[in-house]
Formats: C-alpha cells, structure tokens, sequence
C-alpha cells in the first residue's frame, strides 16, 4: 500500500494542540497561519507519496554501493533529491536571509514526520544538512553563513556530523583526530571517524564535513575538542584529503550509506592532511556539536514517530484484508478479516494510541521551541525553550523505543506473513531498530533527563509539568463524563508516579549516582508516557470544540485518547517501582558473573 500521510491529525495537534494560532502571532511567523500549514502539509504528503514513499522498499533491496572510495546511492534517490530540495523542503524551517522559507518548526516537524515515514533511509541526507545548518547559525562566522548555508539549504552542498571513531563511541573525551594550524588560518585534519550518515554519496556536488579534533596544545578531555569544517571538494575545485574507506553493511536502513572517513591519508589532491577551517573558539566544539546533536535528536524522535506511522498503516490495511477464522461472540458463521478479532483490535489500537501520543507530544515541544526563539519577551523565550529542552530527551528516547514497539506489533498482526520480507512489515521493525543507538542511546537521553533536567534544579521543571497535567485532570473531571472522569482518574495515577520518581531522582542524584542511574530509563519510560497521555487527555477535550461534519474524527480520538490512559498510562506504576525499589537487583551481581 502506498504511504497516506496523516494530515488531519497533524492540523489536529497544530491546532488545538500546539497553538499555532498564537505562534503565528510572533514576529517572523506571521505567514505561518493554520491555512498556510494545511496547505504547506497538503504539498509535502504528495510529494512524499508520489516521489519518496515509492524508493523506500527499492531502497531497501538495492542499497547505497561503495567502490574505489565512492558511493552510488539506491537507483532514483538523486532524482529524488534534486525534487525534494527543488521544492524548498530542505530550507523550510530555516531562515529567509539564506533562502529557507522560515516557517516555525512545528510546521517543519509535521513535514520531516511524511518525509520519514515516506523513506527513513532517504530522509537521513536532509536531516544531518538541518543539523549543520543549525550548528553554522550558532557559533560559525558570518562569513561561514554565507559562504555554507545558502547551498546547504539549495541542496548544492549537504551536510555530515563527525563525532565518532573507533575508540570513541558515545565517550567523546575518547576523541583522537587531531587539527594542525598551517598558519594562514587554515588547519591539516588527520584521524578516522566511522558511523558517518551520508558522509559519502552521489546525490549533492558537495559535502560540508563538521569534524571533532583536538589542537596540538588542547587539554585533555572534552575540554579540548575543536569543531571544523571540512569540504570534500574545496571551492577551487580540488579534492580534499578525505577519502571514504568503506560503508557499513546494516540491519534497516541500508539505503543510507554509513561511512568511514580517513582525514589525512593522501588521497586527494591537496597533499596530505584534509584542509579545514575553525568553527567558532577553539576547544569548545562539543559545545557547538551539541547543537547540532540536539536539533538531531529531536528529528530522530520525529523518526520513530513516522516508522510507527508507517507500520500501523501497513498492519490495519492487511487486517482489513486479511480473512481468518470466525468471530468469538459468534456473529459470523464464516471465516472474518482478522480485525474483528479483539486481540487484534488491542494491537492496532496500542499501534495507534502510541504513535498519535508521540505524534502530539512531539509537536507541543516544537511548539515551545518556536515560542523560545521568537517571543518579544525574554523572559517568556528562556522559559519555553527550557520547556523544549526538558522534552527532547523523551521525544527522542520514549518515541524511539515506542516505534521498536509497534512496528514489533506490526510485524505480530501479520502473523507468519510478517516474518517474510516480502510483505514489507520487517523492513519498518528493522529501520526502527537503529533509532534507540544513534544520536545518542536510550541510556544517554535517560542520563540527559536525569542529571541535567532533573537533578540540576532540584525536579523543578519536571514538577512544573506534573502541575499542568494536574490541570487537564480537573478539566476531564469537570466535563462529568463517564469516560472522561476514568481517564482523569487514570492520569492522575500516572502523574503521582512521576512525581514519586522526580522527588527520588532528585533527592538521591548527586548522593547516590548508581541507585539512581539505575533507573534512569524507567524514568525517561514513565516521563515520556505521562507526556503523552498529558497531550492525548488534551486532545480528548478538545474535540469537544471540532463541528458537527467532523464526528467521526472526533470519536475516534476521543476512543483512541481513552484507549492510551486505559492500556498505556498503567505501565506507569510499574516503571515507577523499577526506579524506587530496583536498583539493588541491578547491581547486585559481581562483574564476574556475567
């Protein structure tokens, strides 16, 4: 079947959900009413349909090549490419001054959600760009903007982020590239760096490489990382001496070729050393890629959101189709389609429930970046964007072990058929495998929760939105409707178990670091589900206000929104259990024993 992207639930969220109307209301947004969404996201899901849904299972059965050092992507993602970048995509959320469109990035979050549904593999080139484009806004030279940005955004350049080398996975203080100043401002960069998304292809003329090195007089630690820039092709059009040594061979996405680069080892055709300039103040370039890493970790939670998109389309399209057994309350002598079966129904109502949670939880945050980057006050800015900050790490960790989840139960609701690659159900439980590791593990975004949103002020801002999850109970209460009192009584469960969570986090997190780590995962489970069951009670309120000619619509968020606080939101006491009684069992075995 062919990928159908879910607008009206993502002018849903936008609408009541994310406050778009109030956003467009900022400077700089004013054109970004809920007509010009509708009508931007109207665009992008035909293109997604027509030209990228199309090359993800060509993708798939014919990767990205590597010969003599360079890389021939799937047949049909170059023509792609130019499409996509043709029609403004790539520049959408970024500034007019260097040719984006300069829409908020709750309207972009909706549109990266259809690319990555529509490819995952394919969507990875535009995603690391954004990201380069974000860490060039930050800390590069006025100079650096003009000269990058414009062809990043044309899609004439792209972008690539070079953290990781062999001994130097997510330890970063591990990192041994090194950079050596030349004198004229320019520097000679010499290492390897593996696992680098598009760090070699065919479909842009050139690459712009942020690298991680260390200075001859750096400090020790990451401390002393510097962040370059590194063109494959320099401006006069020779080679630089970086030189791709080979592409991984995965589990998912295996159009989106995973490189190692070799910096230095006298391939191209500038001598030896790849020549590269400095991007902001020396040695604070973890700092600058951070940048870049948390506007990646956000798309990678969009990421899992679309996967699940995509696998629950696929699975309620075969159960509607596929015919198996006769009903269990016998009201059918023959043989039905296999979603009449209740525990089919629970599937793909988990399936549901679960990505339209995230969905909305996803576009709220981005909400708060929009606000945090464009409100006249500045008060108001720092405490929207801390707001954002706060739920990056459970857009990108709850949303990507979710999609693990229901592409799983994708792959279940096709039974024995799942199992076979032909049907297409594996490849989403495959691609969604890879997003819980990169841009950081599920650990690394739970340590993230923890020690710098959590502890760092005492649970301040965790319990802040404990007290607007408070307020939506209230309201369901309020309503004096059956269902929407249970779920009230449902959420306030969940959210008494998160605030048992924070107040132990925070009280134990500097005393005791390994009783409390322990949990961190559990904890960023608990926060990321509350977090959505917060926006999907929202939502159920909210449909009180759609009209009339959209009554189906609105019951079936309201039945999905209930399904989540029936079957989701208990997974909350459990996990708040692991935290506060678990760490014991832990660590309670000697390493030897393992």
């Amino acid at each position: 079947m062919s990928y159908i992207a879910p607008i009206r639930d993502m002018m849903f969220d936008l609408e009541h959900l994310a406050g778009l109307e109030s956003i467009s209301k900022l400077p700089g947004f004013e054109d970004a009413t809920p007509d010009t969404a509708a009508a931007v996201l109207e665009e992008c899901g035909k293109f997604n349909r027509d030209v990228i849904a199309p090359l993800n299972r060509e993708g798939d059965l014919h990767p990205s090549a590597w010969a003599d050092g360079k890389v021939t992507t799937t047949p049909g993602f170059k023509q792609a490419f130019r499409q996509f970048v043709d029609g403004g995509w790539q520049g959408l959320q970024h500034s007019a001054e260097f040719g984006g469109q300069g829409l908020p990035k709750s309207i972009s979050a909706a549109c990266t959600e259809m690319l990555n549904s529509a490819n995952l593999s394919f969507a990875l080139c535009p995603l690391l760009s954004d990201g380069a484009i974000e860490a060039l806004l930050t800390a590069g030279t006025d100079a650096q903007k003009q000269r990058y940005i414009p062809r990043l955004i044309s899609g004439e350049w792209t972008g690539t982020m070079n953290l990781t080398e062999p001994q130097a996975g997510s330890d970063l203080a591990l990192v041994r590239s090194r950079a050596e100043p030349q004198g004229d401002g320019t520097y000679r960069l010499f290492g390897q760096k593996i696992y680098i998304t598009y760090g070699e292809h065919d479909m842009a003329d050139n690459i712009v490489h942020l690298v991680l090195a260390r200075l001859p007089d750096a400090p020790a630690g990451v401390k002393g990382i510097s962040l370059f820039i590194v063109l494959k092709v320099l401006e006069d059009g020779r080679r630089n001496d970086v030189w791709c040594a080979s592409i991984e061979h995965k589990l998912g996405i295996k159009a989106s070729p995973t490189a190692v680069l070799i910096y230095g080892d006298g391939k191209g055709e500038v001598g030896t050393g790849a020549i590269g300039e400095l991007v902001g103040e020396a040695n604070r370039g973890l700092e600058y890629m951070f940048i870049m890493m948390n506007a990646a970790r956000y798309a990678v939670g969009l990421q899992g959101i679309a996967v699940a998109e995509r696998a629950y389309q696929k699975a309620a399209a075969y159960a509607k189709d596929r015919v198996q057994s006769r009903p269990v309350d016998g009201s059918a002598a023959q043989s039905v389609s296999i979603v009449h079966h209740p525990d089919v129904r629970r599937m793909l109502m988990t399936m549901r429930a679960l990505t339209e949670g995230c969905r909305a939880l996803a576009l709220v945050a981005a909400s708060l970046h929009d606000v945090g980057r464009a409100h006249p006050d500045a008060g108001q800015r720092a405490a929207h964007e801390a707001a954002y900050e706060f739920l990056v790490p459970l857009v990108k960790g709850y949303s990507t072990e979710m999609s693990i989840e229901v592409a799983s139960l994708g792959v279940q609701v096709h039974g024995g058929m799942g199992f076979i690659e032909e049907t297409g159900a594996a490849q989403y439980y495959r691609d969604a495998r890879i997003l819980t590791i990169y841009e950081g593990t599920t650990a690394i975004q739970a340590n993230d929760l923890v020690g710098r949103k959590t502890v760092r002020d005492g649970g301040a801002l965790a319990l802040h939105f404990a007290a607007r999850v408070s307020k939506v109970e209230e309201a369901l209460t309020a309503t004096g409707d059956a269902q929407a009192v249970a779920m009230a009584g449902q959420l306030r469960q969940a959210r008494e178990a998160y605030a048992q969570v924070v107040a132990f986090v925070a009280a134990h997190g500097k005393s005791d670091p390994n009783t409390v780590f322990a949990g961190s995962v559990p904890y960023l489970m608990l926060a990321g589900n509350l977090m959505a069951g917060w926006q999907m009670a929202q939502s159920w309120l909210a449909t009180r206000d759609l009209p009339a000619d959209e009554a189906a619509f609105a019951q079936a968020k309201r039945a999905t929104a209930a399904f989540y606080c029936a079957h989701i939101l208990p997974r909350c006491g459990g996990l708040r259990d692991a935290v506060l009684s678990g760490a014991d069992s832990v660590m309670a075995l000697p390493v030897e024993a393992f």
